[in-house]
C-alpha cells in the first residue's frame, strides 16, 4: 500500500497559509536566529517573511515586532533606516531581554490598505501561535515601528477585536484567527492623520525619480473615495475605540520635512484625550529618520528601555 504523502506535497489539498519555524540556526553567543520564516501566504503576492532573533538561554523571552518604513512603497525587514545601524538595534534589543521578531509586509502598490495592517497582525498571530517553538512569551508582545512603520505599529496598537472596525481591520492572513493586542508601541515619526497630512506639500523629489504619491498609492479608491479613506487609515481615529490603548512613546524630528512634527502631536493629544498614556519626545535639530541628530544611541536605547519597562523584563 502506498504511503499517503507529506500534507506539504499532496496537491489535493489546499497550500497550508503559512510555514511552522523550522529548527532556528544558534551563533556563537548563543542567540537563536529562525531567518525567513514564511508568516503568511496569498496566491499572487510574495511571501510574507519574518526573522527572529532570541536571546541566549532560557525563555520564554517578550518580544518586541520591529516594522520597517519605506512609505509603504519600499523598504525591508533585514535593515533599519540609514541612521541607524542593524547592529545597534538589534544588539540593542537583545541583551536588554528581548526577543526581535522583524517582519515584512505587503507595500501600497501590492495592495492598498488595510492590508499593510492585515499583515502585521499576522505577524503577531503567528509569534502567538509558535511562541512555544521560539521560546517566547505570547502575553508580553510589542510593537516598534519608524516613518511608515511607525503609523502600522500605532494602529496595531490602537485596533484589535472589540474595535468598531475589527472585521475589516483584524484580517484573515496567515493565521486567521487569534488575539493581536499588544501590551505598548514606540512610534518613529509615524504618520498619525492622513487627512490633514495630505495638505502638506511633499519634498521635491531628485530629477528623474519615479517615486509614485505615497499616500494616494497607501489609500488607493478614487479622488472622491480618498478623504474617508485617510480618516479609515489615521490612528488618530481610534483613539476613543472604548478601551485603553497600550502605553506609547513617540520620538519625531523637530525638523522633520517629510512628516511633520505635528503628526506626532495630534497622537499624543488623540491619545491622552481617549484616555491613553503617551510620551512624546522631541529631537531638536533632526529632519525625518533623525537625519541631523547628533547620536541615535540614546534614542534606540531609550526606546529600549521603555519596551522593556512595559513587557516586564524580568532580570535573573
Amino acid at each position: 500500500m502506498t504511503p499517503p504523502l507529506p500534507a506539504e506535497l499532496d496537491m489535493s489539498r489546499p497550500p497550508p497559509p503559512f510555514h511552522a519555524p523550522v529548527a532556528p540556526v544558534v551563533t556563537e553567543n548563543g542567540i537563536r536566529r529562525f531567518d525567513g520564516v514564511t508568516y503568511a501566504t496569498r496566491p499572487g503576492y510574495r511571501p510574507r517573511l519574518l526573522d527572529v532573533q532570541v536571546p541566549a538561554g532560557a525563555g520564554p523571552w517578550p518580544v518586541v515586532v520591529w516594522i520597517h518604513g519605506g512609505g509603504w512603497l519600499d523598504g525591508d525587514r533585514r535593515y533599519p533606516p540609514p541612521t541607524v545601524p542593524a547592529a545597534l538595534l538589534h544588539g540593542a534589543v537583545l541583551s536588554a531581554g528581548l526577543a526581535l521578531v522583524s517582519i515584512d509586509y505587503r507595500h501600497s502598490l501590492e495592495a492598498p490598505f488595510p492590508a499593510q495592517l492585515h499583515d502585521v497582525k499576522a505577524a503577531i498571530r503567528y509569534v502567538r501561535r509558535f511562541a512555544d517553538v521560539l521560546d517566547v512569551d505570547p502575553d508580553r508582545i510589542a510593537v516598534w515601528g519608524e516613518s511608515a512603520g511607525g503609523h502600522l505599529a500605532a494602529l496595531a496598537g490602537l485596533t484589535g477585536p472589540h474595535s468598531e472596525r475589527a472585521a475589516e481591520l483584524e484580517g484573515t492572513e496567515g493565521v486567521g484567527e487569534g488575539d493581536t493586542s499588544v501590551r505598548a508601541v514606540v512610534d518613529w515619526y509615524g504618520v498619525s492623520d492622513l487627512v490633514a497630512l495630505r495638505e502638506h506639500p511633499m519634498p521635491p523629489m531628485p530629477p528623474g525619480a519615479d517615486f509614485p504619491d505615497p499616500y494616494d498609492a497607501l489609500l488607493g479608491g478614487t479622488p472622491e473615495e480618498r478623504p474617508a479613506l485617510a480618516r479609515a487609515a489615521s490612528p488618530v481615529t481610534y483613539t476613543t475605540e472604548g478601551t485603553t490603548p497600550p502605553p506609547f512613546l513617540l520620538i519625531h524630528g523637530r525638523e522633520d520635512g517629510l512628516v511633520p512634527y505635528s503628526q506626532s502631536e495630534a497622537l499624543e493629544a488623540a491619545l491622552k484625550a481617549g484616555g491613553g498614556t503617551c510620551c512624546l519626545q522631541p529631537v531638536e535639530g533632526a529632519d525625518h529618520i533623525f537625519l541631523g541628530a547628533p547620536d541615535v544611541t540614546p534614542i534606540v536605547t531609550g526606546s529600549v528601555a521603555f519596551l522593556a519597562r512595559h513587557l516586564e523584563v524580568r532580570v535573573p
